[in-house]
C-alpha cells in the first residue's frame, strides 16, 4: 500500500501499543496545533500553555518537523532547525505518557537526525534539563563548553527607515 508523501510507517509494531495504526509524518501541514498544545500541556512541564500562534511560527521556521500519530491522535512531536552544514538543534521532543518506553521517542529522534536538512551537519545540539539518560543512550554526549544563553532580553532591530523597533511577538 503506497503511503502519502511525508508519511513514514514504523517497520515494526511495538507490542505494548497492541498493533494500533502508529505512524510518523514529516509533513508540517499535518500538525494539529490544538492537539499539539494538549500534548505539551499533558506531557511536557517545560512547554505548558504555549501560545498556538507562536508555536505555529516556530513550526514554520523549523525543518524537519516530525509528528507521531496513533490514527488521528497526535502522540509525539519533535522539530529541528539547521543551517544544513555545520549546526542543527533539536527542539520540543515529546511523547505522550501512554506511549513511552516503546522505542517511539528514539525512533522520533532518529527520524529528525536522519532528515536531509539535518543529516551530515557537524554537530547536532539538544538542550534538556531532564531525560539526559534517554538522549545519551541514543548517542548524545554532555557538552559543558557551550553553555552561554541570552534569556529574557528584548532585542531591538533597525528598520529600513532607521527606527529601532522590537520584533513582533505573535502572541495572542
Amino acid at each position: 500500500m503506497e503511503q502519502p508523501a511525508g508519511i513514514l510507517h514504523l517497520n515494526r509494531s511495538p507490542a505494548p501499543v497492541n498493533n494500533r495504526n502508529i505512524f510518523f509524518s514529516v509533513d508540517k501541514a499535518r500538525v494539529d496545533l490544538d492537539q499539539l498544545i494538549q500534548l505539551f500541556n499533558r506531557n511536557a512541564f517545560w512547554a505548558q500553555e504555549r501560545c498556538p500562534t507562536t508555536m505555529a511560527r516556530a513550526i514554520e521556521h523549523s525543518s524537519p518537523v516530525v509528528t507521531l500519530w496513533d490514527g488521528d491522535r497526535l502522540i509525539g512531536f519533535g522539530r529541528a532547525t539547521s543551517d544544513g552544514a555545520y549546526r542543527a538543534v533539536i527542539w520540543d521532543v515529546v511523547i505522550d505518557q501512554d506511549y513511552r518506553r516503546q522505542g517511539l521517542g528514539g525512533k522520533l529522534v532518529e527520524t529528525l537526525i536522519s532528515h536531509p536538512d539535518v543529516l551530515g551537519v557537524e554537530r547536532i545540539y539538544l538542550f534538556t534539563t531532564h531525560q539526559q539518560g534517554f538522549y545519551q543512550r541514543i548517542g548524545f554526549v554532555e557538552n559543558t563548553s557551550t553553555t552561554l544563553v541570552l534569556m529574557g532580553k528584548t532585542l531591538e532591530f533597525l528598520t529600513p527607515d532607521g527606527e529601532l523597533t522590537a520584533p513582533a511577538t505573535g502572541e495572542d
